[in-house]
Protein backbone atom coordinates (compact mmCIF):
# COMPACT_ATOMS: atom_id res chain seq x y z
CA UNK A 1 0.00 0.00 0.00
CA UNK A 2 1.34 3.55 -0.75
CA UNK A 3 1.49 5.84 2.47
CA UNK A 4 0.96 9.61 2.19
CA UNK A 5 1.26 11.87 5.12
CA UNK A 6 -0.67 15.54 5.06
CA UNK A 7 0.92 18.75 6.96
CA UNK A 8 0.16 22.25 7.05
CA UNK A 9 2.92 25.09 6.61
CA UNK A 10 3.31 28.09 8.57
CA UNK A 11 1.40 31.96 7.38
CA UNK A 12 3.44 33.54 4.63
CA UNK A 13 2.34 36.70 1.93
CA UNK A 14 2.22 35.04 -1.31
CA UNK A 15 -1.32 32.98 -1.76
CA UNK A 16 -0.95 29.55 -0.73
CA UNK A 17 -1.40 26.27 -2.20
CA UNK A 18 -1.03 22.91 -1.76
CA UNK A 19 1.52 20.81 -3.07
CA UNK A 20 2.21 16.89 -3.53
CA UNK A 21 5.46 15.09 -4.29
CA UNK A 22 5.47 11.35 -4.70
CA UNK A 23 8.53 9.55 -3.90
CA UNK A 24 8.41 6.68 -6.53
CA UNK A 25 9.92 2.95 -5.81
CA UNK A 26 10.08 2.38 -9.68
CA UNK A 27 9.65 -0.81 -11.23
CA UNK A 28 13.00 -1.51 -13.14
CA UNK A 29 13.73 -3.68 -15.85
CA UNK A 30 15.60 -6.79 -14.84
CA UNK A 31 18.27 -5.73 -17.63
CA UNK A 32 18.67 -2.25 -18.55
CA UNK A 33 21.17 -3.06 -21.50
CA UNK A 34 18.94 -5.38 -23.12
CA UNK A 35 17.40 -4.76 -26.18
CA UNK A 36 13.36 -4.70 -26.22
CA UNK A 37 10.66 -3.51 -28.54
CA UNK A 38 8.55 -0.68 -27.86
CA UNK A 39 5.74 -2.81 -27.02
CA UNK A 40 7.68 -4.47 -24.33
CA UNK A 41 8.62 -1.14 -23.24
CA UNK A 42 5.28 0.42 -22.83
CA UNK A 43 4.50 -2.61 -20.67
CA UNK A 44 7.12 -2.04 -18.22
CA UNK A 45 6.54 1.48 -18.24
CA UNK A 46 2.83 1.31 -18.00
CA UNK A 47 3.04 -0.70 -14.66
CA UNK A 48 4.87 2.67 -12.89
CA UNK A 49 2.63 5.06 -14.65
CA UNK A 50 -0.50 2.50 -13.09
CA UNK A 51 1.64 3.66 -10.05
CA UNK A 52 1.33 7.38 -10.69
CA UNK A 53 -2.20 7.16 -11.60
CA UNK A 54 -2.90 6.24 -8.08
CA UNK A 55 -1.18 8.58 -6.26
CA UNK A 56 -3.16 11.74 -8.61
CA UNK A 57 -6.59 10.15 -7.59
CA UNK A 58 -4.72 10.58 -3.90
CA UNK A 59 -3.07 13.78 -4.15
CA UNK A 60 -6.10 15.38 -5.81
CA UNK A 61 -8.82 13.97 -3.30
CA UNK A 62 -6.82 16.15 -0.99
CA UNK A 63 -7.00 18.91 -2.37
CA UNK A 64 -3.21 19.20 -3.96
CA UNK A 65 -3.02 21.59 -7.04
CA UNK A 66 0.53 20.00 -8.16
CA UNK A 67 2.17 17.11 -8.05
CA UNK A 68 5.47 16.24 -8.54
CA UNK A 69 7.12 12.95 -9.35
CA UNK A 70 10.93 11.81 -9.64
CA UNK A 71 13.60 11.25 -11.98
CA UNK A 72 13.92 8.31 -14.03
CA UNK A 73 10.51 7.21 -11.82
CA UNK A 74 9.02 6.08 -15.73
CA UNK A 75 11.55 4.20 -17.37
CA UNK A 76 14.58 3.24 -14.94
CA UNK A 77 17.90 3.54 -14.90
CA UNK A 78 21.26 2.52 -16.32
CA UNK A 79 20.45 1.78 -20.14
CA UNK A 80 23.13 1.97 -23.39
CA UNK A 81 22.08 4.77 -25.45
CA UNK A 82 20.69 1.76 -27.79
CA UNK A 83 18.93 -0.07 -25.02
CA UNK A 84 16.71 3.01 -23.96
CA UNK A 85 15.79 3.67 -27.37
CA UNK A 86 12.30 1.95 -27.09
CA UNK A 87 11.29 3.67 -24.05
CA UNK A 88 12.22 7.46 -25.53
CA UNK A 89 8.55 9.23 -26.19
CA UNK A 90 8.92 12.17 -28.64
CA UNK A 91 8.27 15.29 -27.55
CA UNK A 92 8.06 18.48 -29.76
CA UNK A 93 10.39 21.17 -27.80
CA UNK A 94 9.30 24.48 -28.89
CA UNK A 95 7.28 27.13 -27.39
CA UNK A 96 5.16 27.39 -30.93
CA UNK A 97 3.51 23.95 -30.29
CA UNK A 98 0.22 24.08 -28.19
CA UNK A 99 -0.82 20.81 -27.91
CA UNK A 100 -2.82 18.62 -25.45
CA UNK A 101 -1.38 15.04 -25.76
CA UNK A 102 -4.53 13.86 -24.39
CA UNK A 103 -7.54 14.97 -26.47
CA UNK A 104 -4.79 15.57 -29.77
CA UNK A 105 -3.54 11.73 -29.14
CA UNK A 106 -3.12 10.93 -33.11
CA UNK A 107 -1.10 14.45 -33.40
CA UNK A 108 2.77 13.01 -33.15
CA UNK A 109 3.78 8.90 -33.41
CA UNK A 110 5.79 7.40 -29.47
CA UNK A 111 3.88 9.61 -27.13
CA UNK A 112 2.22 7.11 -25.75
CA UNK A 113 3.84 8.13 -21.97
CA UNK A 114 3.14 11.46 -22.84
CA UNK A 115 -1.22 11.14 -23.17
CA UNK A 116 -1.20 8.81 -20.13
CA UNK A 117 -0.04 11.77 -18.35
CA UNK A 118 -1.57 14.18 -19.96
CA UNK A 119 -4.81 12.78 -19.48
CA UNK A 120 -3.80 12.17 -15.15
CA UNK A 121 -3.58 15.97 -14.86
CA UNK A 122 -6.70 16.41 -17.06
CA UNK A 123 -9.00 13.77 -15.34
CA UNK A 124 -7.73 15.41 -11.76
CA UNK A 125 -7.46 18.52 -12.72
CA UNK A 126 -4.27 19.09 -11.76
CA UNK A 127 -0.77 20.37 -12.78
CA UNK A 128 1.31 17.51 -13.01
CA UNK A 129 5.00 17.20 -13.46
CA UNK A 130 7.52 14.20 -14.51
CA UNK A 131 10.48 13.02 -15.70
CA UNK A 132 10.84 10.68 -18.91
CA UNK A 133 13.36 9.68 -21.71
CA UNK A 134 12.87 11.92 -24.89
CA UNK A 135 13.98 11.66 -28.63
CA UNK A 136 14.58 14.35 -31.08
CA UNK A 137 15.76 13.72 -35.09
CA UNK A 138 18.26 16.03 -36.01
CA UNK A 139 20.06 16.49 -39.19
CA UNK A 140 24.02 15.66 -40.12
CA UNK A 141 24.07 19.52 -40.99
CA UNK A 142 23.62 20.04 -36.75
CA UNK A 143 27.19 20.53 -35.59
CA UNK A 144 26.07 18.63 -32.72
CA UNK A 145 23.86 16.12 -33.91
CA UNK A 146 24.90 12.61 -32.19
CA UNK A 147 25.86 9.84 -35.26
CA UNK A 148 22.79 8.33 -35.19
CA UNK A 149 20.98 11.16 -36.05
CA UNK A 150 19.04 11.56 -32.98
CA UNK A 151 19.34 13.23 -29.37
CA UNK A 152 18.66 11.67 -26.67
CA UNK A 153 17.01 13.84 -23.91
CA UNK A 154 16.74 13.24 -19.83
CA UNK A 155 13.31 15.20 -20.00
CA UNK A 156 11.05 16.97 -17.35
CA UNK A 157 7.76 17.64 -18.74
CA UNK A 158 4.93 19.56 -17.42
CA UNK A 159 0.91 19.37 -17.67
CA UNK A 160 -1.47 22.26 -16.61
CA UNK A 161 -4.91 21.08 -14.97
CA UNK A 162 -6.14 20.77 -18.05
CA UNK A 163 -3.72 18.42 -20.17
CA UNK A 164 -1.52 20.97 -21.86
CA UNK A 165 1.92 20.62 -22.21
CA UNK A 166 3.26 23.94 -20.71
CA UNK A 167 7.19 23.42 -20.50
CA UNK A 168 9.77 20.88 -21.60
CA UNK A 169 13.08 20.71 -19.69
CA UNK A 170 15.84 18.45 -20.99
CA UNK A 171 18.64 17.73 -18.25
CA UNK A 172 21.82 19.85 -18.67
CA UNK A 173 24.10 18.40 -16.05
CA UNK A 174 23.85 14.65 -16.50
CA UNK A 175 25.44 12.12 -13.59
CA UNK A 176 27.20 9.65 -15.89
CA UNK A 177 24.03 9.34 -18.03
CA UNK A 178 25.11 7.24 -21.13
CA UNK A 179 21.92 7.10 -22.78
CA UNK A 180 21.60 10.72 -22.79
CA UNK A 181 22.80 13.71 -24.28
CA UNK A 182 23.48 17.20 -22.85
CA UNK A 183 21.00 20.14 -24.58
CA UNK A 184 23.26 22.18 -26.97
CA UNK A 185 21.78 25.12 -24.87
CA UNK A 186 21.12 24.59 -21.47
CA UNK A 187 16.63 25.60 -21.52
CA UNK A 188 15.66 28.05 -19.23
CA UNK A 189 12.29 26.57 -18.36
CA UNK A 190 9.19 28.05 -16.79
CA UNK A 191 5.41 27.50 -16.38
CA UNK A 192 2.69 29.87 -15.30
CA UNK A 193 0.14 28.44 -12.28
CA UNK A 194 -2.90 30.48 -11.19
CA UNK A 195 -2.61 29.76 -7.64
CA UNK A 196 1.46 30.27 -7.74
CA UNK A 197 2.66 32.34 -10.40
CA UNK A 198 6.09 30.87 -12.65
CA UNK A 199 7.31 27.53 -11.51
CA UNK A 200 11.20 27.12 -12.65
CA UNK A 201 12.20 23.25 -13.32
CA UNK A 202 15.45 21.72 -13.32
CA UNK A 203 16.67 17.95 -12.41
CA UNK A 204 18.62 15.85 -9.62
CA UNK A 205 22.86 16.86 -10.37
CA UNK A 206 21.75 20.22 -11.84
CA UNK A 207 20.81 21.62 -8.50
CA UNK A 208 24.99 21.46 -8.06
CA UNK A 209 26.08 24.28 -10.90
CA UNK A 210 25.30 27.82 -11.70
CA UNK A 211 23.95 26.76 -15.41
CA UNK A 212 20.54 26.51 -15.41
CA UNK A 213 19.22 26.41 -11.92
CA UNK A 214 21.07 29.62 -10.07
CA UNK A 215 20.27 31.50 -13.07
CA UNK A 216 16.99 30.58 -14.00
CA UNK A 217 16.45 31.72 -10.12
CA UNK A 218 18.42 34.59 -10.27
CA UNK A 219 17.13 35.60 -13.92
CA UNK A 220 13.53 35.13 -13.73
CA UNK A 221 12.99 35.86 -10.29
CA UNK A 222 11.42 32.44 -9.72
CA UNK A 223 10.15 31.45 -5.83
CA UNK A 224 8.31 28.52 -7.15
CA UNK A 225 10.78 24.83 -7.72
CA UNK A 226 9.86 21.79 -9.19
CA UNK A 227 12.81 19.00 -9.01
CA UNK A 228 12.39 15.71 -9.69
CA UNK A 229 15.64 13.78 -8.97
CA UNK A 230 17.02 10.48 -8.68
CA UNK A 231 19.32 11.38 -5.68
CA UNK A 232 22.14 8.88 -4.18
CA UNK A 233 22.74 10.48 -0.63
CA UNK A 234 25.96 11.02 0.38
CA UNK A 235 27.01 12.00 3.93
CA UNK A 236 27.90 14.36 5.56
CA UNK A 237 27.14 16.84 3.19
CA UNK A 238 24.93 15.78 -0.17
CA UNK A 239 22.27 13.74 1.86
CA UNK A 240 19.20 14.61 -0.46
CA UNK A 241 16.73 16.61 2.15
CA UNK A 242 19.95 18.07 3.79
CA UNK A 243 21.09 19.41 0.43
CA UNK A 244 17.40 20.34 -0.69
CA UNK A 245 16.39 22.41 2.04
CA UNK A 246 19.53 23.76 1.84
CA UNK A 247 19.04 25.13 -1.63
CA UNK A 248 15.79 26.27 -0.82
CA UNK A 249 17.05 28.41 2.36
CA UNK A 250 19.61 30.14 0.04
CA UNK A 251 17.61 31.08 -2.43
CA UNK A 252 14.48 31.95 0.11
CA UNK A 253 12.19 29.80 -2.62
CA UNK A 254 9.60 26.63 -2.27
CA UNK A 255 11.00 23.57 -3.40
CA UNK A 256 9.07 20.30 -4.51
CA UNK A 257 11.48 17.59 -4.59
CA UNK A 258 10.41 13.79 -5.75
CA UNK A 259 13.02 11.59 -5.32
CA UNK A 260 13.52 7.79 -6.77
CA UNK A 261 13.18 5.66 -3.57
CA UNK A 262 15.51 2.52 -4.00
CA UNK A 263 17.41 2.36 -0.24
CA UNK A 264 19.55 -0.29 -1.66
CA UNK A 265 21.30 2.39 -3.59
CA UNK A 266 21.06 4.81 -1.07
CA UNK A 267 18.27 6.48 -2.73
CA UNK A 268 15.35 7.98 -0.61
CA UNK A 269 14.47 11.98 0.57
CA UNK A 270 11.82 14.14 -1.22
CA UNK A 271 9.64 16.95 0.60
CA UNK A 272 8.17 19.82 0.38
CA UNK A 273 10.61 22.93 1.04
CA UNK A 274 9.79 26.35 2.12
CA UNK A 275 12.97 28.56 3.74
CA UNK A 276 11.28 28.43 7.17
CA UNK A 277 9.80 24.80 7.18
CA UNK A 278 9.49 21.57 5.68
CA UNK A 279 7.96 18.50 4.98
CA UNK A 280 10.15 15.61 4.06
CA UNK A 281 10.40 11.79 3.92
CA UNK A 282 13.77 10.27 3.80
CA UNK A 283 13.89 6.66 4.68
CA UNK A 284 16.26 3.76 3.97
CA UNK A 285 14.49 0.85 5.82
CA UNK A 286 11.63 0.13 3.74
CA UNK A 287 10.14 0.22 0.39
CA UNK A 288 7.33 1.23 -1.56
CA UNK A 289 6.40 4.95 -2.23
CA UNK A 290 5.45 7.61 -0.25
CA UNK A 291 2.72 10.97 -0.82
CA UNK A 292 3.51 14.00 0.76
CA UNK A 293 0.87 16.78 0.47
CA UNK A 294 1.28 19.72 2.12
CA UNK A 295 0.10 23.56 1.96
CA UNK A 296 2.84 26.03 0.80
CA UNK A 297 2.12 29.65 2.54
CA UNK A 298 3.75 32.68 1.17
CA UNK A 299 6.86 33.96 2.31
CA UNK A 300 9.03 36.47 4.74
CA UNK A 301 12.74 36.76 5.20
CA UNK A 302 14.09 34.97 8.34
CA UNK A 303 15.82 37.32 10.68
CA UNK A 304 19.96 37.56 10.30
CA UNK A 305 21.98 38.86 12.25
CA UNK A 306 25.62 37.67 13.90
CA UNK A 307 27.68 38.10 17.36
CA UNK A 308 31.58 37.54 17.06
CA UNK A 309 34.67 35.07 18.55
CA UNK A 310 37.74 33.45 17.91
CA UNK A 311 40.92 32.26 18.93
CA UNK A 312 42.82 29.09 20.10
CA UNK A 313 44.14 26.62 18.10
CA UNK A 314 43.98 23.15 18.76
CA UNK A 315 46.12 20.36 16.54
CA UNK A 316 45.06 20.36 13.10
CA UNK A 317 44.19 17.00 11.21
CA UNK A 318 43.52 15.91 7.42
CA UNK A 319 41.04 13.54 6.48
CA UNK A 320 39.07 12.44 3.57
CA UNK A 321 35.17 13.49 3.67
CA UNK A 322 33.18 13.63 0.16
CA UNK A 323 36.01 12.46 -1.15
CA UNK A 324 37.77 16.30 -0.44
CA UNK A 325 41.00 16.44 1.70
CA UNK A 326 39.76 18.64 4.50
CA UNK A 327 41.97 20.43 7.25
CA UNK A 328 40.27 20.07 10.36
CA UNK A 329 40.39 20.60 14.16
CA UNK A 330 38.93 18.70 16.67
CA UNK A 331 36.02 20.25 18.82
CA UNK A 332 37.04 19.63 22.48
CA UNK A 333 35.53 20.28 25.61
CA UNK A 334 32.02 21.77 26.71
CA UNK A 335 33.00 24.80 24.87
CA UNK A 336 35.57 26.91 22.99
CA UNK A 337 36.05 29.16 20.10
CA UNK A 338 38.01 27.58 16.81
CA UNK A 339 39.46 28.48 13.52
CA UNK A 340 40.38 26.59 11.00
CA UNK A 341 42.03 27.76 7.55
CA UNK A 342 42.87 26.50 3.95
CA UNK A 343 43.69 28.38 1.22
CA UNK A 344 41.78 31.57 1.21
CA UNK A 345 38.82 29.88 3.70
CA UNK A 346 39.29 30.72 7.10
CA UNK A 347 36.11 29.16 9.11
CA UNK A 348 35.16 29.84 12.91
CA UNK A 349 33.22 27.96 15.66
CA UNK A 350 31.88 29.49 18.46
CA UNK A 351 30.09 26.58 20.33
CA UNK A 352 28.97 25.23 23.59
CA UNK A 353 27.26 22.32 25.26
CA UNK A 354 25.34 21.65 28.31
CA UNK A 355 25.96 17.69 28.23
CA UNK A 356 29.61 16.30 27.08
CA UNK A 357 29.38 13.34 25.86
CA UNK A 358 31.32 10.52 24.16
CA UNK A 359 31.41 11.76 20.85
CA UNK A 360 34.36 13.72 18.35
CA UNK A 361 32.87 16.53 17.04
CA UNK A 362 34.96 18.14 14.21
CA UNK A 363 35.89 21.82 12.39
CA UNK A 364 36.42 21.48 8.93
CA UNK A 365 37.10 23.43 5.94
CA UNK A 366 38.19 22.81 2.56
CA UNK A 367 38.27 25.05 -0.27
CA UNK A 368 39.41 23.88 -3.87
CA UNK A 369 38.19 21.75 -6.69
CA UNK A 370 36.20 18.97 -6.30
CA UNK A 371 37.05 16.40 -8.63
CA UNK A 372 35.45 12.82 -7.88
CA UNK A 373 31.66 12.37 -9.32
CA UNK A 374 32.05 15.53 -11.24
CA UNK A 375 34.50 18.66 -11.47
CA UNK A 376 33.29 22.03 -9.21
CA UNK A 377 34.99 24.45 -7.23
CA UNK A 378 33.58 23.89 -3.83
CA UNK A 379 34.30 26.44 -0.69
CA UNK A 380 33.26 24.61 2.31
CA UNK A 381 33.11 25.03 6.76
CA UNK A 382 31.31 22.12 8.37
CA UNK A 383 30.96 21.21 11.82
CA UNK A 384 30.60 17.06 11.42
CA UNK A 385 30.07 14.24 14.02
CA UNK A 386 32.84 11.76 13.18
CA UNK A 387 32.18 8.18 12.80
CA UNK A 388 34.36 6.66 16.14
CA UNK A 389 36.78 8.70 18.69
CA UNK A 390 40.18 8.83 16.28
CA UNK A 391 40.63 12.14 13.88
CA UNK A 392 40.70 9.29 10.53
CA UNK A 393 36.73 9.27 11.48
CA UNK A 394 36.24 12.45 10.85
CA UNK A 395 34.25 12.74 7.29
CA UNK A 396 32.83 9.24 7.85
CA UNK A 397 28.98 9.03 6.92
CA UNK A 398 27.29 8.91 10.12
CA UNK A 399 23.62 8.78 10.95
CA UNK A 400 23.00 9.07 14.44
CA UNK A 401 24.09 11.42 17.29
CA UNK A 402 23.31 12.52 20.71
CA UNK A 403 25.29 15.91 20.98
CA UNK A 404 23.20 18.86 21.60
CA UNK A 405 25.69 21.90 20.44
CA UNK A 406 24.62 25.98 20.79
CA UNK A 407 27.39 26.77 17.87
CA UNK A 408 28.12 30.18 15.28
CA UNK A 409 29.92 29.20 12.61
CA UNK A 410 31.05 31.66 9.90
CA UNK A 411 33.90 31.82 7.25
CA UNK A 412 34.90 34.66 4.82
CA UNK A 413 33.18 32.86 1.56
CA UNK A 414 34.63 34.17 -1.71
CA UNK A 415 31.12 33.23 -3.37
CA UNK A 416 28.05 34.33 -2.66
CA UNK A 417 26.45 30.96 -3.17
CA UNK A 418 26.08 29.68 0.33
CA UNK A 419 24.09 26.31 1.16
CA UNK A 420 23.53 26.19 5.09
CA UNK A 421 23.02 22.55 5.69
CA UNK A 422 21.37 21.70 8.92
CA UNK A 423 21.29 17.64 9.75
CA UNK A 424 20.56 16.46 13.14
CA UNK A 425 20.06 12.75 14.20
CA UNK A 426 18.13 10.77 12.29
CA UNK A 427 18.52 12.34 8.51
CA UNK A 428 16.02 15.08 10.38
CA UNK A 429 15.80 18.48 9.43
CA UNK A 430 16.55 21.53 11.73
CA UNK A 431 16.50 25.19 11.19
CA UNK A 432 19.07 28.08 12.05
CA UNK A 433 18.06 30.65 14.06
CA UNK A 434 19.94 33.19 12.09
CA UNK A 435 22.05 33.00 8.87
CA UNK A 436 23.02 35.60 6.22
CA UNK A 437 26.48 37.78 5.72
CA UNK A 438 28.15 40.24 8.47
CA UNK A 439 31.17 41.94 7.45
CA UNK A 440 32.05 39.90 4.36
CA UNK A 441 31.32 36.42 6.22
CA UNK A 442 28.68 33.89 5.75
CA UNK A 443 27.35 32.49 9.08
CA UNK A 444 24.64 30.79 10.79
CA UNK A 445 23.88 30.39 14.42
CA UNK A 446 21.52 27.78 16.14
CA UNK A 447 21.26 27.54 20.07
CA UNK A 448 20.21 24.00 21.16
CA UNK A 449 19.03 21.37 17.90
CA UNK A 450 15.84 19.91 18.01
CA UNK A 451 18.21 16.70 18.35
CA UNK A 452 21.80 15.18 18.32
CA UNK A 453 23.85 17.42 15.68
CA UNK A 454 25.53 15.32 12.46
CA UNK A 455 26.40 18.22 10.30
CA UNK A 456 26.27 21.95 10.50
CA UNK A 457 28.08 23.58 7.56
CA UNK A 458 28.35 26.25 4.73
CA UNK A 459 28.00 25.14 1.45
CA UNK A 460 29.56 27.17 -1.01
CA UNK A 461 29.81 26.44 -5.01
CA UNK A 462 32.44 28.96 -6.87
CA UNK A 463 31.03 28.14 -9.88
CA UNK A 464 33.20 31.01 -11.54
CA UNK A 465 36.48 28.64 -10.60
CA UNK A 466 33.95 24.99 -12.05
Amino acid sequence: MQGFSHFHLLPICTARYIAAVYEHESILSPDPTALVDRRSALQLMGRNLDIYEQQVVAAARQGAQIIVFPEDGIHGFNFTRRSVYPYLDFVPHSRAVKWNPCREMYLFNDTEVLQRLSCMALNNKIFLVANLGTKQPCAHTDPHCPSDGRYQFNTNVAFDDAGMLVATYRKHNLYFEYAFDAPPEPDYELFETPFAGKFGMFTCFDILFFEPAVKLIRQYNVRQVVYPTAWMNQLPLLSAVEFQQAFATAFNINILAANIHHPTLGMTGSGIYTPVKSFIYHNMESYGGKLIVAEIPGQENPARVLEKGMEQLPPQFYAEMMYDNFTFVPVWGEKGELQVCSNTLCCYLNYKRAVLTDELYALGVFDGLHTVHGTYYVQACALVKCGGLSFSTCGQEVTDASALIDFQLWGNMSTPYIFPLLLTSGITLDFADHMGWKNHHYFMSKNRTSSGLLTAALYGRWYEKD
